[in-house]
């Protein structure tokens, strides 16, 4: 498997970048300590550059070397910065063993001729869910295995909600959401907060609701797409969500709905530890779709990946690393550090049996989809960034839903040609 030339041309273009603001070596040997085959040190690259050597995290990484015979030298990256390292190392001719990347970077590796399949290294994916598998996968391709996975989910102020009378199961749809803002602004309190911001942030919260309309994203200005926006900016309208929702993070989202006026906010499984540290009883629902049911929410979490090697005898050794940091048990001990769901039936049930409130968010794993999913692989940014301009064109007022996303589908067809 080698680099395509346009993988080489998006390559070198990057490296330029790149080279302008750190010093780029010209040298294309791998690491003096590696060797073909027996031993030898196999090199790990991850996002978790918080992890330091006395983690639980770098010590399953050795010992996954250890029970594979090798040395494994680990360099945490924050996750912009690895994957414009990971294309430069395949330019050099350096790249890592072992590559662990959010998973929309997978198809943008792939398409550029970085990474493996898993045929290639025979890697079982057998096991893990299709769905969550499919943000890996790029024109009938596997190019890894999740190490877990994050979605988002509605949570609550169950205080709110008793003063407002609304009982949060019985929201099952749009409809029933919509009217238990109503409810709760009429008692006084402040609906829905979530992230509108004009980045990808902005688009990983937009999606359910998106996708929950029963939209494509290869049709944004679709009868749905619009529908769903027109649900967003309908809520600022009425005062059932704050205008603060257009440079909100999902960070400074949660800290409005930490303060404790909110009934609603959309948030991850990252936010779990400091739902506990608000002070006030909370709980958890699925982001409900437009006609009922659980939506669609994106995936977020990463991919064990194999960058490609001219010394194809250490994919052997290679595929072992993989499978002891996705196996069972150490899936298990993993996602739960990282607060993910995790990719596989069996290991989400043990979760679950750990830990009740891991239910609702296995439940949203399970309707979860990759962003890149459905073979858009490379074209998803170029059909988020315009996405982002829509929403934040019609939740400011500067156009109609139908106008902004008609705008944006022009964009991205062009785009995406």
């Amino acid at each position: 498997m080698t680099l395509s030339r346009r993988g080489l041309r998006a390559i070198a273009a990057l490296s330029v970048a790149a080279c302008l603001v750190t010093a780029c070596s010209n040298s294309s040997a791998k690491d003096d300590t590696t060797t073909s085959s027996g031993g030898g040190t196999y090199n790990i690259w991850d996002p978790y550059p918080q992890f330091d050597d006395s983690s639980d995290w770098v010590k399953l990484l050795t010992k996954c070397g250890t029970d594979a015979g090798v040395t494994v030298k680990r360099t945490g990256y924050d996750t912009t910065d690895l994957t414009n390292k990971a294309l430069l190392a395949a330019q050099q001719g350096n790249s890592p063993d072992v590559l662990i990347v959010d998973n929309p970077v997978v198809s943008t590796l792939a398409d550029a001729g970085v990474l493996t399949t898993t045929d290639d290294t025979k890697v079982d994916t057998s096991a893990v869910e299709p769905n969550l598998l499919a943000a890996g996968q790029l024109d009938s391709k596997t190019y890894g295995i999740p190490i877990g996975a994050n979605t988002l989910a509605l949570y609550y102020n169950k205080k709110v909600l008793d003063a407002a009378k609304v009982d949060p199961a019985t929201i099952k749809d749009w409809a029933s959401l919509t009217a238990a803002l109503e409810k709760v602004k009429a008692a006084g309190k402040k609906g829905i907060t979530f992230s509108a911001i004009g980045t990808e942030e902005g688009s990983f919260q937009f999606l359910p609701w998106f996708w929950g309309s029963g939209a494509q994203l290869t049709q944004l200005d679709s009868a749905q797409g619009v529908a769903s926006l027109n649900l967003w900016t309908d809520w600022l309208k009425k005062g059932y969500a704050p205008n603060s929702v257009l440079n909100n993070t999902q960070t400074t989202s949660w800290q409005e709905f930490a303060a404790g006026n909110f009934a609603f906010s959309e948030n991850g499984t990252w936010q779990l530890a400091n739902a506990k540290k608000t002070g006030f009883e909370y709980g958890i629902i699925p982001i409900p779709s437009q006609a009922g049911g659980t939506a669609p929410a994106p995936t977020g979490g990463e991919f064990v990946t194999a960058p490609v090697q001219t010394d194809t005898k250490r994919y052997a050794t290679t595929a072992k690393l993989i499978g002891c940091l996705s196996s069972a048990d150490n899936a298990l001990t993993t996602d739960t550090t990282l607060s993910y769901v995790a990719a596989t039936d069996a290991v989400q049930a043990k979760q679950v049996a750990a830990n009740p409130d891991l239910k609702v968010w296995v439940e949203a794993v399970k309707a979860a989809k990759g962003r890149t999913s459905d073979n858009l692989g490379t074209k998803y940014p170029k059909i988020s960034e315009p996405l982002w301009g829509a929403f934040q064109a019609a939740l400011s007022g500067g156009k109609s839903p139908e106008d902004a996303l008609k705008a944006a589908q022009t964009a991205a067809a062009s785009a995406t040609k």
